[in-house]
This record gives C-alpha cells, structure tokens and sequence, in this order.
C-alpha cells in the first residue's frame, strides 16, 4: 500500500488505517477473536498504523492491541491518546492534560501496549483547564526520553494548534472528516497545510451512515453510540439518508461500494491526509482497503457535494470540543 507522511517530523503511515475502537467500545458486543483476526489481516495487507486511546473501555482495547501485536511491534505504527481522567471503576471524570498526569498515563499505555514506545501520542480533547504550552511540553519531553516518537491533537481549534505547535512540532491532527463532516475546510486544515502538519480523519464513513448500513437512533442498542448521535435522529436521518443515496449511486456506476467511494474521496483530498476507517470485521477491513485503488473524477468529486443535517455530537460532547 501507498506510503504517506504525517508532518515534517518524519512520521510514515500507510495511506488508510485502521481503527480499534469499535472493537472494544461504542458499537454493540465486543468480538476480541475476530478483532485480532482484523488487525493480522490489516498487517498482511499492508496498513500499518493503527488507532487507539484509553479511552476506548477505557483501556480494554490498548489490551486487546498489545495482545494481539505480542512479537509484530516493529511492523506498526501505533497511535493512542491521552486526556481523561478516570474513577476507580473506569467512570470518566473530565480532561485532563496536567503534565504529571501525561507521564503517568503514558507509562500505563506503555505497559497494557506492551511496548516501549508510542508512536504517535495525541492529546484526546483540549484540556481548558491546562496551558497547551505545557501539554505540548511534557509530550516533548516524553519524545526526549525515547518514550514517544511523535506528538498528534485531536478536535482542536486553528488557534490552540498553532500556539502547541509552536511549543513543540505537531505531526498529525486527528478530527472528524469525511464527506458528511466538512467543517473544518474553512480554518483548519488551511492551518495544517501552512503549518505542515497532517491530517487524520476519524470516522471517515459518517459513522456507518456513508455505506447504507444504517438504522434510526432508536432502533440501536443501549451499547452503541449511535442511540445518540443527532444525524440518526428524526428529521436529522431523513435528509441524511438522501445524502447516504447519492454516495450509493455514484458507487454503484463506478462499480465500487459506498465506504471505497467515501474513503477514495478523503485520499483526493491531498496525500497528507490518512483515513482511519474503523471495523472489527476482516470483510470490512478488506473492503476499506481496496479504496486506495479508487481514483475520482473531477465531476465525480463534484458530484459529492452533500446536503447534511444535524450536529456531529450530542450538544455536551460539542461544547467541550468548543473549548479546544
């Protein structure tokens, strides 16, 4: 597969990766035999880089990573996230970006990872509470003590970049992209590209909505976050489905599936851009893959201009976003 650069720090990927969140958290019933089956294929096929946080659980699926990357480390690139702070039981409790909680976070990581070093080390959410200056910090001296080889933020605004990138070099951004979430074509990601810093998109396929294979709100699980998701609900999913319409119609005169056509039309976006579709399934993962041989047209990509309806989050998510 394709290689693609994450910033200017020498960060290398392939061009589509994966992410393991749905593998443990968020989307019905965790399946671990058939996750780990998921990511050997990913490495067999040649996507390499691989998302986690520990907040997906939290910390089940760094686990369910470690275990199944136990002698294959040096074939990955790893990617987790660092921001909360958690109960005794698990029960998040808010941001938190203090240095000396980064530091400790990350030598647990390290252990249920079972590695050395992360790759790539994102802040999950702005903490408002903590100077960027100093998050930014203590990821650089994490990279200085051979801990961490790159730092990554996730759902920040142009102005909080800046002012981390400034305090040490920023490598990839992670936020949410795709061809039913465009909003950060206006600030963001011109700041990336003068700032030198990529890009990658998470939930690429509007959360399953992009492929067709989707329901109302409330015909989801209590165990699938979707049950809450505005864009499933109501009037919301009426005009989204139109949306999810046309992407099969295009799809369908190409001769490709909804999710290759989506992703296809994230990689034209520009070659420091890398999808991280998720699944648990090796079907799907093979399927997400074969989009790095789909190539657009100038009017296709015209073609997939969407109307959406609805916000990206439930209102409490967005305003924590806004604080970033």
């Amino acid at each position: 597969m394709e290689k693609r650069n994450l910033g200017r720090q020498g960060l290398s990927t392939s061009a589509i990766g994966l992410g393991c969140m749905g593998m443990s958290w968020a989307y019905g019933t965790p399946d671990d035999d058939e996750s780990i089956a998921t990511i050997h294929r990913a490495l067999e096929l040649g996507c390499d880089f691989l998302d986690t946080a520990e907040a997906y659980g939290p910390w089940t699926n760094e686990k369910l990573l470690g275990r199944a990357l136990k002698g294959r480390r040096d074939e990955v690139v790893i990617a987790t996230k660092f921001g909360w702070e958690y109960g005794p039981e698990g029960q998040r409790l808010g941001p938190n970006s203090k240095p000396a909680h980064i530091r400790e976070v990350v030598d647990q990581q390290l252990e249920r990872l079972g590695t050395d070093h992360i790759d790539l080390l994102y802040q999950h959410r702005v903490d408002p509470e903590v100077p960027i200056e100093d998050t930014a910090g203590a990821v650089g001296e994490l990279v200085a003590a051979g801990k961490v080889r790159y730092f990554g933020m996730s759902e920040a605004s142009a102005g909080t970049i800046r002012r981390a990138h400034a305090a040490f070099p920023v490598s990839a951004l992670q936020t949410e992209y795709s061809l039913w979430e465009r909003g950060l074509e206006e600030e963001i990601l011109p700041t990336l590209r003068e700032l030198g810093i990529g890009l990658v998109p998470y939930s690429p396929l509007g959360r399953g909505f992009l492929t067709g294979d989707v329901r109302r709100a409330e015909e989801y699980g209590d165990d699938d976050y979707r049950r809450n998701d505005p864009r499933f609900q109501g009037a919301n999913y009426d005009v989204n489905v139109k949306a999810a319409e046309t992407v099969r119609a295009v799809a369908g005169r190409k001769g490709v599936t909804p999710a290759q056509l989506a992703l296809a039309w994230l990689l034209a976006q520009g070659d420091d851009v890398v999808p991280i579709p998720g699944t648990k399934r090796r079907t799907r993962l093979e399927e997400n893959l074969g989009a790095a041989d789909v190539t657009l047209t100038e009017a296709e990509l015209a073609e997939l201009e969407l109307p959406v309806s609805g916000e990206r989050y439930p209102e409490a998510m967005l305003r924590l976003i806004e604080q970033g």
